[in-house]
């Protein structure tokens, strides 16, 4: 049996996190293993937890969240999907010798597959 994907939901506002929440709880291949309602808890949460996916909000300016670099440095295997659903906006952050992105489809579907993809985005890729 795979193990299942491990994902940590840090999306701000509350109702967005809720509807991530609902959307991954149910799929039995993804386990969420933090949900962060205070952003200064990230970092630690994720040290703590190792998931391979890190979900957070996508601010408007659509530049990678801070807290990527940190936390790709030290977690390289990992991904950050970052979502702005009012912009109908989603975009996934990996790392190889540098952070790439790459456009998600802002849709259930779409964050579904792109968690379902994590080798696909393997280091080095």
């Amino acid at each position: 049996m795979t193990q299942p994907i491990r994902v940590v939901v840090a999306n701000r506002p509350r109702l967005m996190r809720e509807l991530v929440l609902e959307t991954i709880s149910e799929q039995a291949d993804i386990e969420i293993v933090a949900e962060i309602q205070n952003e200064d808890e990230i970092i630690g949460i994720v040290m703590g937890t190792h998931p391979d996916f890190l979900i957070v909000t996508l601010d408007d300016s659509d530049r990678r969240p801070e807290v990527c670099d940190t936390l790709l440095r030290h977690h390289p295997e990992m991904r950050i999907l970052a979502l702005a659903p009012e912009r109908n906006r989603s975009i996934l952050f990996w790392i190889s010798s540098d952070i790439h992105e790459s456009p998600v489809e802002a849709s259930e579907a779409g964050i579904l597959t792109t968690l379902r993809r994590k080798s696909q985005y393997a280091i080095g890729g």
